[in-house]
């Protein structure tokens, strides 16, 4: 009977980091399904098909897996967006981000709901640094400026995310699948016009 090789200490590491990630990945649905407050790590280690212990291993609980998924949320955004892009593109970047992975804008909608800690100070810095992004742009002359920078932003937040809380609602208004391709060339399309009607 021939022996059986032993594991390496690469081949270990590789299957710790392939089961980090399946727990991150079924702890994103399981946030998306049931928000932070509802989820629970048997849920999650079930969707994983891992043992429970091992998100506390890795993460040290649900609150370490809500952290490590904002931090990488955050550290994709931050290069989400190429500098100098327009706001067309930057838009267009963002709701493909948001439609492409349902789950984890399923997870922004609970915490704008109430659901675990709320906004942090670096989410309100960040919306505070868009809408001053918007401020430029219409100073520059690439937006209008008939339009308060504010209510810009919010616009392109409610476009962005309304196929994800309000699916029903666009599929009835747009007669289009609210994550499709169709949806997303309308709304760029339509924003654009209301942004830049000359």
């Amino acid at each position: 009977m021939a022996r059986r090789r032993a594991v390496t200490e690469d081949e270990r590491g590789a299957a710790a980091e392939r089961t980090r990630e399946r727990i991150l990945q079924a702890a994103a649905e399981e946030f998306g399904a049931k928000g932070y407050s509802g989820a629970r790590t048997a849920g999650i280690a079930t969707r994983a098909g891992v043992n429970q212990q091992l998100i506390s291993y890795h993460f040290g609980g649900k609150q370490g897996l809500l952290d490590e998924l904002r931090r990488r949320w955050a550290e994709r955004e931050a290069t989400l967006v190429p500098p100098g892009a327009s706001f067309d593109e930057s838009f267009s970047t963002y709701l493909d981000a948001t439609l492409d992975q349902p789950e984890w804008s399923r997870l922004v909608i609970w915490q704008a709901l109430g659901d675990g800690e709320g906004m942090t100070d670096a989410q309100r810095d960040r919306l505070r640094h868009a809408v001053e992004g918007v401020r430029l742009r219409q100073e520059n002359g690439e937006l209008t400026g008939g339009l308060d920078p504010e209510f810009v932003l919010l616009l392109a937040y409610v476009l962005t995310f309304a196929p994800i809380a309000l699916p029903e609602h666009v599929h009835a208004i747009l007669g289009v699948d609210p994550l499709s391709e169709d949806y997303r060339a309308r709304v760029r399309d339509q924003l654009a016009k209301v942004l830049n009607p000359g």
